[in-house]
Order: structure tokens, then sequence, then C-alpha cells
């Protein structure tokens, strides 16, 4: 294990509140890197390592127990983990979105949800042409663009130097901030029996998954793997055609709209026997629904309760919009890409490393708060941020020097059948001992399932 990798994983570790003689216990294996200038797989192998770590602690009642996390795989999983057998996924990005030349630096435009992009040509006021939208940027100042896209109602960022972001109003709240902040929320009584084993010890867990791109999905799709019971809910309408056969392996998908009283009531019955809520609405969507933390946690006593947002929970920006590639430029990462690289635009990381560490960080505290309330009767509540693990990638340091590729991805031998086609998906990233980590449905459309636990 290279000393950027165990540096992260204690840190890491430690943000959970782990014991930290357990993280002896993680070999890891493979090798090769990510070509960045950050490190980018050590980011990787580390949060797939807590997650697995905090999984071996439950499987094995806090006995210690060994983990294995192969370098290569945690990498390729941080870019796409399944493929396609005689189809394609449709391209993850619109025709509009991506970074722009202004005329004092550069913008990234974040335009793959429709109402994202609408706002993007509202502000620019503008045809949804490219060619167009690239000439009518140049005469915005980059922060001036930002401020005026953000505050319709659209996502986009203006690229800033790790310097810059440091001294900026946001960048020293996130900074602040812990990686992972813990609450507490409600005393429940012992919890109901369940038959397990360390095999597939989160058999009958029931996760209920309010999440879109990325971290959360990663999330689930972590805890899907090892048997959790997984109920993805969507609004009537949306779609990640370029991810959905990524993240839902494992989940079942339904649709509710919170508005329509009918679908609120089928909302409340779930969440009256869910074990874990993830969910990555921006700070105050739940509220303004009818769904505050108090009345969560009312209506579910002993509930884990896991959220993320982009740009963290206090400052300016907290409930700002955003995304990984956003994150990446507002907080120096796409700039130092560029300078180390000698580029003349933003060079961001190879894959969406924020998204994907972020996901397995709150599948970790996802188990490590079953594993509290399993010890002591006690809901909790843990809340991460994509710009705060921005932070800790940064702070990890450079990438060590090398040029080794990664080691060649390794698929399961058995056909993933899904509704486009067949499809091989990258064997697992780690091992516990005892555990089986495997997934018991394939990858599947958005609302295809009716709203109920099965």
């Amino acid at each position: 294990m290279t000393e950027a990798i165990r540096q992260l994983l204690d840190n890491l570790w430690a943000a959970l509140g782990g014991d930290p003689n357990r993280t002896g216990s993680v070999r890891v294996r493979g090798a090769g890197s990510l070509p960045s200038t950050f490190a980018v797989t050590e980011l990787a192998t580390a949060s797939i390592g807590v997650a697995a770590l905090a999984a071996a602690e439950i499987a094995h009642d806090g006995r210690p127990a060994s983990v294995a996390v192969d370098r290569a795989l945690a990498s390729h999983w941080c870019g796409m983990s399944i493929h396609p057998e005689g189809w394609d996924i449709a391209s993850p990005w619109d025709d509009l979105a991506g970074d722009y030349p202004t005329a004092d630096g550069w913008i990234r435009l974040h335009t793959n949800a429709p109402h994202h992009r609408v706002a993007a040509l509202a502000a620019l006021d503008c045809d949804a042409d490219r060619a167009v939208v690239a000439r009518t940027v140049t005469s915005w100042a980059a922060t001036a663009l930002e401020t005026a896209v953000v505050d319709g109602g659209g996502a986009a960022a203006a690229m800033r130097s790790v310097d810059e972001w440091r001294s900026h109003p946001q960048g020293r709240a996130v900074a602040a901030e812990p990686l992972v902040a813990w609450g507490d929320t409600s005393r429940v009584g012992s919890e109901p029996a369940r038959p397990r084993s360390p095999e597939r010890f989160l058999a009958g867990v029931r996760v209920l998954d309010l999440t879109r791109v990325l971290a959360g999905p990663v999330a689930t799709r972590f805890l899907a793997g090892l048997g959790a019971t997984v109920l993805r809910i969507d609004p009537p309408g949306w779609d990640e055609p370029a991810v959905v056969p990524d993240v839902t392996l494992g989940k079942r998908c339904a649709r509710l709209d919170l508005t329509v009283a009918a679908d609120v009531e089928q909302f409340v019955a779930l969440l009256a026997s869910t074990d874990i809520l993830i969910h990555g609405y921006r700070p105050g969507a739940l509220d303004h629904l009818g769904f505050d933390p108090a009345t969560l946690h009312d209506l579910r006593p002993g509930l884990i309760d896991v959220s993320l947002d982009a740009y963290g929970w206090s400052g300016p920006w907290a409930g700002r919009r955003g995304f990984d590639s956003l994150v990446q430029m507002s907080t120096g990462i796409a700039d130092a890409g560029r300078r180390a690289a000698g580029a003349d635009r933003p060079t961001p990381l190879p894959v969406q490393a924020l998204d994907h560490a972020t996901g397995y960080l709150m599948a970790a505290a996802a188990l490590r708060g079953l594993a509290r309330r399993r010890h002591e009767q006690t809901g909790v509540t843990g809340r991460v941020s994509l710009a705060r693990t921005a932070l800790a990638l940064i702070d990890a340091g450079p990438a060590a020097t090398s040029s080794d590729p990664l080691d060649p991805p390794t698929y399961a031998s058995a056909v993933e059948s899904t509704p486009w086609g067949p499809a091989r998906r990258l064997a697992p990233p780690f091992a516990i001992d005892g555990v089986h980590i495997g997934w018991d449905l394939p990858a599947t459309n958005l609302g295809s399932s009716p709203a109920h636990w099965w």
C-alpha cells in the first residue's frame, strides 16, 4: 500500500469515527494509476476501502476481518462499470454542456437537465447553438456569468485556482466543515431481529434512494452489492440515460410525485419501514415538500439518514446547484490540472472521482450508522459534500510520479441481462472475508417498478 493511500484511508476512516487500529486490516492489490496531477487512484482505492471496512465491521459483529481492495478495479469503477454487448450507452453530455472561454477566464456550463439548459440560454439571451453560445460567452466576465446562470436556476462554475478557492468565502466555509458531519436523531427500541449471516449481512435492510447523478446512486449501488434491498424513487419524467445502466445495478426503480397527495401518502408508508435513507436534495428542498429532518425522524424513529450536497452545508453557497465537473472548476482542481499539463484550457480529473469517492463515503457512513443503531438503539444523520471531498483530494497532494498504466479491467463471468441488451459488469473492486459481494438484480429503467417494498 502506498503512503498516499494509507494517509487517505486513515483520514477517511477517522472522519467516519472508526477505530484507527482497524485500517491495518485493509490490503491493497493491483497496479497502475489513472493519469492525473492529483491522487485520483489513491482516493478511489481509499474510499472503497473505508466502505468495505465499515461493511466488514457489521458482517463480523465488530471482530477483525480482512479487507482487500484492487486499486486498478477501484479506478475502473470510477469510470463505467458496465460493458454493453451489441448496444451503446447514450452520451453523458448535452450538446451545450462544457467549458467556454470568457472575457477574463473560463466557465463551465452544465446543461444536461432541461431546466438548467433553459436557465443558461436565458442568462446568455442567445440561440441554442454551441457556436453562438461560445461567441456570446466571450463577452462576459466569468464570475458575472456564473452568478447570472445560478441566479436564474441553472448550474455553472467559473474556473478558480486552488488559492482563490481557499480564500473564497465558500472555500473557507467548506474547509471548516468536517468530511462527515454526524448527528443523533432519536432513540428507538430494540432493532427487529433479522436473519443474517456474514455472507449477505445486509439482507432485509431497506434502503430508500432519493438520489440522482452520481454520488448517491454509487452509494446505494454499493449497499445493494452487499444484499440490501434498494428502492430508488424519481419524479415523473426524470431520466439519466447515460448513467442509468451503470448505477441502477441491484435496485428497483419507481416514481413518485411528492406534490401529489396520494404519492406523498405512499412515500410516508415506504419511509415508515425504511432503515437507511440516502438523499441528494439541496438543503431545504425536502423541507419545502414537508419532509424536514424532524418530520423524517418522527415518521421513522431510528432512521439512518445520509445526505449530500455539492458545495457544503454552510457559507454563502450552501444549497447551490452543483455537480462533480462544476466543483472541480470552483475548487481549483481543473485549473491545477491545466497548469500541470501546460494546457490552455481547464483540465479536469480523468474520471468523476469526487462523485464516486463521495458515494463510497456515503455508503460507509450509512453502514457506520447502521452499526451504531444496532448497538446503541439510536438514529443517526450523516452529511457530506462534493466540495469537502475535493478539499480532501487537494490536501492529499500531487499524485506519485508514475507512468504505469492500470491493470486491464476484469469482468464478472456472468452476462447481465438488462432492458437495453446483454452486458458485462466489472468484477467487484473489493473483497471481505466471509462476505459474498454481488448484485441480485440487473440494471433497469427508471420507473420500471411500483413504489413499494418487496
